[in-house]
């Protein structure tokens, strides 16, 4: 199932992609109109705390939708709404990999990739939406850098999970552009302010449940910037895998419904080219995984 969050008439909501349609099921209104549920979730977080109970739910909710007569009224057009990001708001920092893919860590000066987890954080401020116009902070900072990365999206709270058991802590996967101030990063001896701008985490389009995603380890991730092809990548040469990053990270860090992986991003950024080509005002930039779908933003 393909999860989206968007804004209607004002209201935050969230829904189901309609099959074969560029559209989305208001599943609120469903529940609120024909009552179909004894309860039902007002937020996505709260949902995906439910597990694939979750999911169940809003099966039954469209199902009974089609079989109203109302069906059409608990729809809305793509054009319609405005997207947010799937994961409004993060229970806490957004988790990242760095250097998790070997050329990656080259391109950046690392003879090879780390031994251990490089984990750094982005702040749940930074979140944006797929189509989202993202600003390019020339106030702050001459290299605007992009990211493209597979996110995982945690399903229930989890300590020291074992790594044979770190799928069943995950609620499904998106797409995230872990955007990046490079002199920033560079300049404060860390990756916090440099990371962490208003606008530089775009998720999206979907979450897609992880019953859809038959191994993580399997995909392509393409970046373009104005359609040109920068980085052409597979998470199958991820130097930790998602079962690792998970098993790992919840050793120090208690995971909770909602919480954010980033994992990492392939060669070809634009720190890494000769010479080094950051985003500047009028970009566009194009992160697509295979059985997820495009995250899109322009910069001005």
């Amino acid at each position: 199932m393909k999860i989206l969050s968007f804004k209607s008439n004002g209201e935050v909501k969230f829904g189901p992609k309609v099959k074969k349609e560029e559209a989305v099921w208001d599943v609120l209104a469903i529940q609120k109109e024909l009552k179909v549920l004894p309860s039902f979730p007002s937020e996505i977080i709260n949902g995906i705390a439910l597990g694939f109970d979750f999911v169940e739910q809003i099966r039954k909710l469209v199902e009974a939708a089609i079989k109203s007569d109302q069906v059409e009224q608990f729809k809305s057009s793509f054009t319609e709404i405005e997207w947010l990001s799937p994961i409004p708001r993060t229970p806490k920092n957004i988790l990242c990999i760095g250097k998790n893919y070997d050329e990656h860590a080259k391109e950046m000066g690392s003879k090879a990739a780390p031994k251990d987890l490089l984990v750094f954080t982005k702040s749940p401020t930074s979140i944006a939406a797929d189509e989202q116009v993202l600003p390019i902070h020339g106030n702050k900072t001459n290299s605007l850098d992009y990211e493209g990365e597979l996110a995982v999206v945690i399903g229930k709270h989890g300590k020291d999970i074992p790594k044979n058991l770190a799928f069943d802590y995950v609620f499904g996967y998106t797409i995230a552009n872990d955007i990046t101030a490079r002199d920033l990063q560079d300049r404060h001896k860390q990756y916090f302010l440099g990371k962490s701008l208003d606008g530089t985490c775009p998720l999206g389009p979907y979450i897609v449940t992880k019953d859809e995603i038959a191994d993580p380890q399997k995909l392509t991730v393409v970046t373009k910037v104005n359609g040109e092809v920068r980085q052409n990548g597979s998470t199958k040469d991820m130097m930790f895998t998602v079962e690792e990053l998970i098993s790992i990270l919840s050793q120090y860090v208690t995971l909770e419904p909602g919480d954010v992986i980033l994992t990492g991003t392939p060669a070809g950024v634009g720190k890494g080219m000769t010479p080094p080509t950051f985003l500047k005002a009028g970009d566009e930039v194009k992160v697509s995984i295979e059985g997820i779908g495009t995250l899109s933003n322009r910069f001005e």
